[in-house]
């Protein structure tokens, strides 16, 4: 494999979508996780926004190393996180109360979302900012994408 060439399936994956926590929970059309399909999240107004690369903040509630799993929460709930201890970069992100990024792939939606990680980063410098915009760019994207 040459540099610089992506695989099929990194290839076709649409860029990552920034949802909440909530919105991953009342999602519907989970398709098997390992097609790819994902899910699709409501945006009201009759709109909807199919979804599996995902996007996603909040707070590191609970580490637990020995399973490769953080527990986050964001203004609408909890979400898990899987492969957690493979990411580059990702220690860092591994202390609770650390607020975080994480961009990775939609394993299930209930009863409470999980997201096999494939960037993380820590965010908890500017924390109190980036919670307060975290929303509206949240809502932008999904009004440009839908």
């Amino acid at each position: 494999k040459e540099s610089g060439e992506d695989t099929d399936v990194e290839r076709t994956r649409p860029p990552p979508v920034k949802v909440l926590s909530g919105q991953l929970r009342a999602a519907g059309n989970w398709g098997t996780a390992d097609s790819g399909a994902g899910c699709v999240i409501r945006l009201g107004r009759g709109r909807s926004l199919p979804v599996s690369l995902v996007w996603m903040q909040g707070t590191v509630l609970e580490v637990q190393q020995d399973r490769d799993t953080v527990l986050l929460m964001d203004e609408t709930g909890t979400f898990v996180v899987q492969g957690v201890n493979n990411i580059p970069k990702g220690k860092p992100c591994l202390s609770q109360g650390k607020y975080v990024m994480v961009m990775g792939i939609i394993q299930a939606v209930s009863p409470e979302p999980v997201i096999r990680a494939v960037k993380m980063a820590d965010l908890s410098e500017l924390a109190a900012l980036h919670r307060r915009m975290w929303k509206l760019e949240v809502d932008d994207l999904q009004q440009v994408l839908a």
